[in-house]
């Protein structure tokens, strides 16, 4: 299920986005990209949108403490928004 995104949340989606599209990327990649110094506030960016159903995770399969990021393309978020909010 994919739930709507505040607006703090969502524009650094759109960062992530005007950058990546919908490429892997990993945890330092995203770091920089956002220019996020904390990691605790990093962590709950990418928590936050893996919770909305906006980013995928991976984990790497011969380290699990490493993961690997994947955002989901924005025009299949809004249709699935509208079909399951049935307007």
């Amino acid at each position: 299920m994919v739930k709507p995104l505040p607006k703090w949340l969502f524009l650094r989606y759109a960062r992530i986005w005007k950058e990546k599209n919908s490429a892997e990327f990993g945890y330092d990649e995203i770091r920089a990209l956002l220019r996020e110094r904390d990691d605790r506030t990093l962590s709950v960016i990418l928590s936050d949108l893996r919770r909305n159903g906006w980013l995928e995770v991976t984990l790497d399969p011969l380290d699990a403490r490493k993961r690997t990021y994947r955002l989901r393309n924005p025009e299949e978020m809004v249709e699935e928004i509208a079909r399951e909010s049935k307007l």
